[in-house]
């Protein structure tokens, strides 16, 4: 064993296929081997020196860090998968272990975390699963794989696309699909709701305006017209735009010229225009509420996509799509749906879609501690009794449903705020943080 002498450890483990980084008790990294740099696309050099979470953007950097969960532990943690983001956006799948790092004295002077590539396993696994995915997009519904299977040959044309699809059937990620599979992709995609701002505000947002061109207008503002010049601009919502802008949204798109509020002169623009609606198109332009040239001009590519009640078929997928997803996001360990939770969401309507089973799942990892999710888990609208009622969509913003969570378990407990943080497995603090952000402040 003498030849081992003249091997070094870096040699050693630049010869390892799994990617392996060292940081000290700063989080600097002071290694990183020759298949960590392949996996990640970072130069050693590069990443030398840098905090940890700089150079890998992983799902579990915000607060769920496994090698952080080892260093307070002082044991090591194995096999947690999730995704990382490369420099050039793409998302890797990623299996991870991590742990202490120690000195001949047993003294604790940072960490170590190997990693391994999924990618390939994943990509194997779908092929047998029958699974179809572009992006963050995964079906196995036969009408949506017929739709992300043109997606490429769409995203190369260049032309318009005109989205139509119920709220929460994933739009908008279609349209980053496309973006992200066109010749844009390195330049901005930019998305503005039409829905939600007022006319008067709407104009500026898309065209910018020049210093004095009203009151408050103190400086030049370029428009998302402009901020996505090269790229991609997403107008959702696009039929409650007014008629007054359908006229300026038309120029644009024939003329590649746009005109700030209180220029003189038209500036040039090369922009690819997806716009999406849950609206009636045609019958808008039957009723005159939406301009028939501005729709021929938008409908050069349709896309319609099935809500999720016609896709059955993908609600189990989804939903341990979203249980993968929390789990890397919050560090739980849920191992997915009890058979009873399954089953009730097969006989969901789902009226808001992919966005409202998300909400499910986001609202039972609040609930659920360990194991799997179960029908207490779910939100009042999924509960028994609710079968033979309308069902309603469980919707809101995130912090909305997390506030809720809270208070329902502190309503369980009733208002002991060190029951409820044991029950949900959370601090105190960070109890008071979500009913904090969802405008609630526990007593006691």
């Amino acid at each position: 064993m003498s030849f081992l002498r003249d091997i070094s450890c870096e040699h050693i483990m630049d010869s390892l296929a799994d990617g392996v980084f060292t940081v000290d008790q700063d989080w600097n990294i002071t290694f990183f081997n020759r298949a960590a740099s392949a996996i990640t696309g970072v130069p050693r050099a590069e990443a030398l020196g840098r905090k940890c979470w700089e150079v890998f953007r992983s799902s579990i950097c915000d607060g769920a860090c496994a090698l952080k969960a080892a260093l307070e532990a002082g044991e090591s943690r194995s096999n947690r998968s999730l995704f990382f983001v490369r420099p050039d956006g793409s998302k890797v799948p990623i299996s991870i272990s991590a742990a202490p790092l120690r000195d001949r004295r047993g003294k604790t002077v940072g960490g170590v975390e190997t990693f391994r590539d999924l990618s390939a396993l994943r990509l194997m696994q779908k092929k047998l699963d029958g699974l179809y995915q572009v992006e963050d997009i995964l079906s196995r519904s036969p009408a949506f794989q017929r739709i992300l299977g043109i997606l490429p040959q769409i995203a190369s044309s260049g032309s318009t696309v005109l989205v139509l699809g119920e709220s929460g059937t994933g739009k908008e990620l279609v349209a980053r699909a496309i973006h992200n599979l066109s010749g844009r992709k390195g330049k901005p995609f930019v998305a503005v709701n039409c829905g939600a701002l007022p006319e008067n505000l709407l104009e500026s947002e898309l065209f910018g305006h020049k210093a004095g061109a009203f009151t408050d207008a103190k400086k030049d503002k370029p428009g998302r017209f402009q901020s996505a010049d090269g790229g991609t601009l997403f107008l959702d919502e696009i039929g409650d735009m007014p008629l007054a802008l359908q006229v300026k949204i038309l120029r644009a798109l024939q003329e590649k010229v746009i005109e700030p509020l209180g220029a003189v002169a038209g500036v040039p623009v090369n922009v690819r225009v997806i716009a999406a609606t849950n609206r009636d198109l045609e019958d808008m332009v039957a009723r005159q509420s939406f301009r028939s040239d501005l729709y021929y001009r938008l409908n050069v590519v349709r896309l319609a996509l099935p809500p999720l009640r016609q896709r059955p078929e993908d609600i189990p997928l989804l939903a341990q799509h979203f249980v993968d997803r929390q789990n890397a996001l919050t560090g739980k360990d849920i191992q997915g749906l009890a058979p009873e939770v399954l089953q009730r969401l097969m006989r969901h309507s789902f009226p808001g879609n992919v966005r409202e089973l998300e909400n499910i799942i986001e609202y039972a990892f609040i609930l659920c501690p360990g194991g799997q999710i179960r029908l207490e888990h779910l939100p009042e609208s999924l509960a028994p009794h609710a079968d033979t009622a309308q069902p309603l969509p469980f919707s809101g913003t995130l912090d909305e449903i997390k506030c809720r969570a809270v208070a329902d378990t502190l309503a369980r407990n009733s208002g002991r705020v060190m029951a409820a943080c044991r029950e949900l497995g959370v601090s105190k603090d960070t109890l008071r943080r979500i009913l904090n952000k969802g405008g609630h402040a526990p007593r006691g």
